[in-house]
């Protein structure tokens, strides 16, 4: 099972400068309570920015991949260097958490969008690329001020 988790703005908006632009504790909490001690995948930059709010705590992740295309070894991260080919052959439950290109890639393989819809207009230049939801239906709602945090699933065909 492959899952995305990500917030974003009505312009799409999820990043400025490889860091979130808004803070909205509910966000962090709801982002937390799903993703906490999971498997996750990411991209470098991600990687980096976590590394950047957690210093020298452990990421608290059960596993953590680390998709880059360079050679690199990491100290508590599994390098992924074929995307596609990862995916493909996954049979563990993965969140994909980041960044922009690692969620364009990953999305044909998703079963599951966690997306938090940020209601308010935000600075930043990292933007969610554009795609279809046709191929998922709503399975999960809730609506606070400022959020909505929805779980799309996959249709099967």
């Amino acid at each position: 099972m492959i899952s995305m988790i990500w917030a974003m703005d009505e312009n799409w908006l999820i990043g400025k400068d490889n860091l979130l632009p808004w803070h909205y504790k509910e966000d962090l909490i709801y982002f937390k309570n799903i993703v906490n001690q999971k498997i996750v995948l990411m991209g470098e930059q991600t990687y980096l920015s976590l590394k950047s709010y957690y210093k020298k705590k452990p990421l608290p992740y059960k596993k953590i991949y680390v998709c880059n295309l360079e050679d690199k070894t990491y100290d508590d991260a599994i390098l992924v260097q074929d995307i596609h080919q990862f995916l493909k052959q996954n049979e563990e439950e993965i969140f994909v958490i980041g960044g922009k290109t690692i969620y364009q890639l990953a999305l044909p393989y998703a079963d599951q969008l966690y997306i938090t819809y940020v209601l308010n207009r935000h600075e930043g230049n990292i933007y969610f690329p554009k795609f279809d939801l046709s191929n998922y239906k709503l399975a999960k709602k809730e609506v606070i001020p400022s959020l909505i945090f929805a779980l799309y699933e996959r249709v099967s065909s």
